[in-house]
């Protein structure tokens, strides 16, 4: 692999890795200007920031902004992708902050509400309420920024972390991509899962058929390493309550996990969840669960918790959130379907 070779990782597509080797004829130069040569709109003082975080290695060592490159060196770099609050307008949109600090701010996304601006949705965004709030808690700062590491669907609810400057967003990006960040989620799949726990595995990438699908290959060529671990927590019969630990942070994951193993998202549309999957033909059983989509119109997850080092301080900080209100209502009339369920067949 000579210099010009790039490999990129598009975890939930907010940073790249690249991997470059040092060309035979290459003469001595700092890696900055090596690496803002190489890299597509990279500044030499995003390639100095990078390096001040730890986020350059050379031949698996983290080295400094002045390293001189030579031949043969192999150089790998996680870059975050730049903010684009030039496109954005700050919007006063309440949401929920579980922790901040002149670094990083913890919010608790409320179901339907998306991250950033896409896909037709350029206002009423997460990132439109951050940079509101940043420019309303930040007025002696110039031009406070909204600096994403990682993201969650629009309508799965639960914790979210946002770095609230390049050497943050940096330092989390490199934990993200190096999979040491903890993340926990709960889901409420159909079916009764055979074991009580499991990994999921498999190479996922967009399905041809529709793009805004997620699909797991088995051949490696075909897509990105992606794992999942599940453990049950509840069992209802036709359903079973799930907790899950991303080993991998692959977009919409954990829905396209499920669905591989026959057991989709409760009420998750894209994947087929908004069906009767299981469960009985009777009138009374198919209004119960129409009323269970009525109560939580959305599919059945929420990012529970989330562990990390904090990138100023470097100590292993955890956060934890409560059950949003409709999947713990929903929880409880399955709970509640179940125990009657288990009465009548005595």
């Amino acid at each position: 692999m000579t210099a010009n070779s790039i490999t990129a990782d598009e975890n939930t597509e907010l940073y790249e890795h690249f991997r470059f080797v040092v060309d035979k004829g290459q003469s001595l130069l700092r890696i900055d200007k090596y690496l803002s040569d190489k890299i597509e709109n990279a500044s030499r003082t995003r390639i100095q920031n990078a390096a001040h975080a730890g986020s350059i290695l050379v031949n698996e060592t983290v080295i400094k902004p002045n390293y001189k490159v030579k031949p043969g060196d192999v150089i790998s770099i996680v870059l975050p992708h730049p903010p684009r609050d030039s496109e954005i307008y700050p919007e006063n949109i309440p949401f929920t902050i579980l922790y901040e600090d002149p670094d990083i701010v913890v919010i608790n996304k409320e179901a339907g509400m998306v991250v950033h601006p896409g896909h037709g949705n350029f206002t009423g965004t997460l990132q439109n309420a951050l940079l509101y709030h940043f420019q309303e808690t930040s007025k002696d700062e110039p031009e406070p920024k909204v600096y994403l590491v990682h993201r969650i669907d629009k309508d799965t609810s639960g914790i979210l972390l946002v770095a609230k400057n390049e050497i943050a967003q940096i330092r989390l990006a490199k934990q993200f991509f190096e999979h040491t960040i903890d993340r926990k989620y709960i889901a409420l799949v159909w079916g009764n899962l055979r074991e009580n726990e499991g990994t999921i595995s498999g190479f996922i990438a967009r399905d041809p058929r529709d793009r805004l699908v997620m699909k797991i290959y088995e051949e490696e060529e075909k897509g990105r390493n992606s794992v999942t671990h599940y453990k049950v927590i509840e069992r209802f019969g036709y359903v079973t309550l799930v907790e899950c630990v991303l080993e991998t942070g692959r977009t919409h994951q954990i829905r396209a996990h499920f669905k591989h193993i026959g057991h989709p998202l409760f009420n998750d549309e894209k994947y087929g969840g908004n069906e009767i999957l299981k469960g009985t033909t009777f009138t009374k059983y198919k209004q119960f669960i129409l009323n269970c989509f009525k109560l939580m119109p959305r599919q059945a997850l929420h990012a529970k918790s989330l562990g990390f080092v904090h990138p100023s301080t470097r100590k292993y900080i955890f956060f934890d959130s409560e059950t949003p209100d409709d999947l713990k209502a929903v929880i409880e009339k399955w709970r509640t379907y179940s125990v009657h369920k288990a009465l009548e067949e005595e």
